[in-house]
């Protein structure tokens, strides 16, 4: 890049500063920023060690001749030469179950492409997604989320919670609507035609070759992002726009991907828009899950309604706790209380005795450390505010597990409890702390 001429960051927020400024500009003018410089940037936000695609090319295998790989990578796509490869097709065990869940593994070069085209998507949607959309964005996040939910429950008087579940989101995405939605807003053909033939890509799963009709690519860079847009189409706009116009009282749609609550203050509302909200998702070729979606009772009233009754008040699962009705320590104030969703943590527990019976012949210090990380990630997401209780259980049953297969690593009864408790004297634990806060 000469000095003289703007980065692509630079471009990238004056494309982003107009969008903001005109909310109906269609963009005619982006595919120049795919250049050297943008996908040098992607290539190094990428996460090493990571499985190769179809193509069996690695980060370090890529990186021997970055750049000029990179130059030949631009050329094939401004002739409009470049085809994305099908999505590897793998399945990897799912936690907590016997079943085993698909993984989608991009091809190297189509993963750069993806992400290049992601910064330019989301210089644009950033201006247009509504607040209340908080997954994989930036400077957003699940906390985020439930912080809102927390505020909109405890002071604004919600009474009652729609909570939904869209059936299989991310394969049932109607490729043709998409397109439609992405041409609100780009105008750049190469752009939608390089979407479209990453949407059509394909799936290559046991040596067959499979065609994408339906959904976003699995394991796709630019799958979250296309996602938010569908949904903000389908759902965000006609909720913000239309139907809370039409409510009394509280009503907000607080959204994580396809993973979402709506807080009302009347029970007519809420039941209108249980099924509003499904008429409109069949619009638009998606379909919820009978099964995991509901009408409860939530908050200070629904709670003193349920004990009147002689019940306890209903609770709900959102971003892997548990939100029920309690009050504040006096037993004065109604509060929202949390949990980790026990099914989750048991699933985690059972990784982990997996992972040690694996493991358990590496050195201690490793099997520790490894240890001491694994709790570290789990206080990170899970240390919220009101949840001390499920994160000291959840360290009690690592430290159990620990306990029991490191003593099976030498004779019976060689490890006792006491001497378990000395090395971790020598070798600490994190303890279980509240990292969050949702107040």
């Amino acid at each position: 890049m000469h000095s003289n001429e703007e980065s692509v960051a630079t471009k990238l927020k004056r494309i982003a500063e107009k969008a903001r400024r005109d909310p109906k500009c269609r963009f005619t003018s982006l595919f120049h920023l795919m250049n050297p410089e943008l996908l040098w940037e992607c290539f190094w936000q990428l996460k090493p060690c990571k499985a190769s695609g179809i193509d069996r090319v690695t980060k370090d295998t890529y990186a021997e001749n970055l750049m000029a790989n990179l130059d030949d990578l631009v050329e094939r796509l401004h002739r409009m030469a470049y085809i994305p490869q099908p999505v590897l097709r793998v399945y990897i065990p799912k936690a907590g179950s016997d079943k085993m869940r698909p993984l989608g593994i991009p091809a190297l070069e189509d993963k750069l492409v993806q992400t290049g085209l992601s910064k330019i998507l989301q210089a644009i949607y950033e201006q247009d997604f509504i607040d209340d959309s908080y997954g994989f964005r930036p400077n957003r996040g699940c906390h985020d989320a439930l912080r809102a939910l927390n505020q909109t429950i405890e002071r604004q008087g919600t009474e009652y919670i729609v909570e939904a579940d869209i059936r299989g989101f991310f394969d049932n995405v109607d490729q043709d609507q998409l397109m439609i939605f992405l041409a609100h807003r780009i105008a750049d053909r190469r752009i939608l035609r390089y979407i479209k033939r990453i949407l059509k890509a394909g799936v290559h799963e046991d040596g067959v070759f499979r065609v994408s009709d339906r959904g976003t690519p699995q394991g796709g860079v630019v799958s979250p992002l296309l996602a938010n847009i569908y949904l903000h189409y389908t759902l965000d706009l006609w909720f913000q726009w239309g139907f809370r116009k039409t409510c009394t009282g509280v009503a907000r749609f607080i959204r994580y991907a396809d993973d979402f609550v709506v807080c009302f203050k009347q029970e007519t509302d809420a039941r209108r828009f249980r099924v509003e909200m499904e008429q409109r998702l069949n619009q638009f070729g998606l379909e919820i899950s009978p099964e995991k979606t509901k009408i409860l009772e939530f908050g200070p009233q629904a709670r003193q309604r349920a004990k009147q009754r002689g019940e306890k008040a209903e609770a709900f699962d959102f971003l892997g706790f548990t939100h029920y009705c309690t009050t504040s320590r006096n037993g004065k104030v109604f509060s929202v209380g949390r949990k980790s969703i026990s099914k989750r943590i048991t699933a985690k527990l059972k990784l982990y005795k997996e992972w040690l019976r694996g493991n358990r012949t590496l050195p201690t210090f490793d099997i520790i450390d490894t240890t001491a990380n694994k709790l570290n990630g789990h206080y990170a997401y899970y240390g919220v505010t009101g949840n001390s209780k499920s994160i000291r259980m959840f360290y009690r049953e690592i430290e159990l597990l620990l306990f029991k297969w490191l003593g099976r690593r030498g004779k019976r009864d060689s490890l006792t409890f006491a001497k378990f408790k000395l090395l971790l004297q020598r070798f600490p634990l994190p303890r279980p702390r509240i990292l969050v806060k949702l107040y």
